[in-house]
């Protein structure tokens, strides 16, 4: 199966019925992505005369991990977009679980990006420019070295309170989609909600930083949708297991009692690599 040569642009503000379109429409496969870690097919998807074009990740498609039990990566993107949703900023794209042409996987909307939207860059000197937050320093060969910067935008830093709830182990500049209207979305949550510390990301440059009011307010939304018989439970019990829900209510804990953005542990890799 070969990749398509050009995905058609399209609109990525999804209607309120999309992740219905998602999980009842007729899935077809039109090509795979050859840069995605696991299998990942680009699909269309119809229903009710609507279509729209996705991703659809099978669970046999799934390289086993150390640290993750196997066959749970569909679930964690599935509970990744229930979570993004409880906080009101829409920040991962619908994704659902459902059967395709290879058995049980997720399927998520796919999302267009905007080619010109800079979000990361290498720059020289030790300090980043002001609107950049540093992240750290990166070799760029012949023994030179620049420093690692991301922009320092509220999109990416709701992204990164995000993050830090969910536990994600690979936040990537490549799993940073901005879009030609002004949206950002994060896509590919595999790796997340495990209940050990994990936290590895590109988005650091808050470290330490107090939460914005908007971040406080989110999170107390969490921990009451979050606890037992609250609504976001409900929807995360078939997703990941008891120890993992508990794990993500102590770390939306974690959050309101610093109220600040968390710094790497120290006990973690706490860039992922490669870091794009």
């Amino acid at each position: 199966m070969s990749a398509p040569e050009r995905i058609p642009p399209r609109s990525v503000t999804p209607p309120p019925d999309t992740a219905e379109l998602l999980a009842r429409g007729e899935l077809t496969v039109r090509g795979r992505i050859r840069e995605a870690s696991n299998a990942a097919l680009y699909c269309t998807v119809s229903y009710d005369g609507r279509d729209a074009a996705c991703v659809y990740k099978p669970v046999t498609g799934e390289r086993p991990l150390w640290d993750f039990p196997d066959g749970t990566l569909a679930q964690r993107e599935v509970a990744a977009y229930e979570v993004s949703e409880a906080t009101g900023w829409g920040l991962v794209p619908p994704t659902v679980l459902r059967d395709g042409p290879y058995g049980e996987g997720m399927c998520q909307l796919w999302v267009e990006v905007a080619p010109e939207a800079e979000l990361l860059a290498l720059v020289d000197g030790e300090e980043p420019e002001p609107g950049w937050k540093a992240i750290g320093f990166a070799e760029v060969g012949e023994g030179r070295t620049a420093l690692l910067v991301h922009a320092d935008d509220e999109r990416l830093r709701r992204l990164a309170v995000l993050d830090a709830v969910i536990n994600n182990a690979d936040r990537k500049g490549g799993h940073l989609l901005p879009t030609g209207e002004g949206r950002l979305y994060g896509i590919d949550h595999g790796v997340t909600f495990n209940a050990e510390n994990k936290l590895r990301t590109l988005l650091w440059g808050w470290a330490g930083e107090p939460l914005p009011q908007e971040s406080v307010e989110v999170l107390e939304g969490l921990r009451k949708a979050l606890a037992e018989g609250g609504t976001l439970a409900a929807r995360l019990e078939p997703l990941i297991t008891g120890a993992e829900i508990d794990a993500t209510r102590a770390r939306v804990g974690a959050l309101l009692a610093s109220g600040t953005h968390p710094e790497p542990s120290g006990e973690w890799p706490a860039i992922p690599w490669p870091p794009v």
